[in-house]
């Protein structure tokens, strides 16, 4: 008898060799996992094409042709260029990973998130929703309620002090010009400051802003 008739006709070992078995659970995943790289590769150029065309420009036959997909892909992923747009300009601001005890540094945090990641990279979604937004009312619209939910709400709840939901959308009005004149207006002091010296000056008017007392 061989090794391998051993294996095969020991009792003890048939549960093991079973457990690591491809059956038809993993073989079903394989396409799953194919669609969500296809998804993400549509999201990915759509990305591309409304910032480099605008919202209103941008076709589901070019952004197919961006994506090296059919059009009916992008049809069968999004249903329509509205819930596509919807889907790849879609972000959240990770609060519980900036939040801190200390008021100044949690808008330091933010603003080190803010201009080194969320809009500083072109392709980004608050990058591709704050541009399309200066030509698209619907991108515009969609901008509003996304300030609203991720910036107003969520620092309205937590500030101790009179006019908390106007302090709170100051505070994101603050962010958003400086995101906006630094990273689509490229006004020259701002677009070429050192990100230190940004968040120097700008985050005792941000923190005076939520922790007035504080």
């Amino acid at each position: 008898m061989t090794c391998a008739d051993a294996a095969t006709n020991a009792p003890e070992r048939a549960a093991p060799r079973e457990t690591v078995t491809r059956g038809p659970d993993a073989e079903a995943a394989l396409p799953e996992r194919k669609g969500e790289r296809t998804r993400r590769r549509i999201l990915t150029a759509a990305r591309r094409k409304f910032a480099e065309v605008g919202y209103e420009r941008a076709t589901i036959r070019a952004i197919a042709a961006e994506a090296d997909v059919d059009k009916s892909s992008v049809i069968q992923y999004f249903g329509s260029k509205q819930e596509l747009f919807r889907e790849a300009v879609r972000w959240h601001i990770p609060h519980d990973e900036f939040t801190t005890d200390d008021p100044g540094h949690m808008v330091e945090n933010r603003l080190r998130g803010m201009l080194g990641n969320w809009a500083a990279e072109q392709d980004s979604p608050m990058a591709v929703l704050l541009r399309t937004s200066m030509t698209s009312e619907d991108a515009a619209e969609l901008l509003r309620r996304h300030l609203t939910t991720e910036v107003t709400d969520h620092f309205a709840g937590t500030i101790d002090a009179p006019d908390a939901r106007l302090r709170a959308a100051l505070f994101g009005a603050i962010m958003m010009g400086i995101a906006t004149q630094r990273h689509l207006l490229h006004l020259p002091d701002l677009a070429e400051a050192d990100v230190e010296d940004i968040v120097r000056l700008a985050a005792p008017l941000l923190r005076g802003l939520i922790a007035p007392e504080g």
